[in-house]
């Protein structure tokens, strides 16, 4: 879980963009996900990583972004 929260947390701030906010579009999470997430208090499914994944490898940053 350490992993994916720190590949989330880099991968919006390389694109200008809260984690919680990735996460609303690329899997359609809710707001209080991320800190469920991040308080362990909830974890996500292997398909929601998966596509979670699959959004930031489709949507690189731009240099302009960061």
């Amino acid at each position: 879980m350490e992993q994916l929260i720190a590949e989330v947390e880099a991968y919006a701030a390389s694109v200008g963009r809260t984690p919680q906010a990735v996460l609303r579009d690329a899997i359609g999470a809710g707001w209080r996900e991320w800190g469920s997430w991040k308080s362990r208090k909830s974890s996500p499914t292997m398909t929601r990583v998966d596509k979670l994944r699959e959004f930031m490898a489709e949507n690189p940053p731009t240099e302009d972004a960061a």
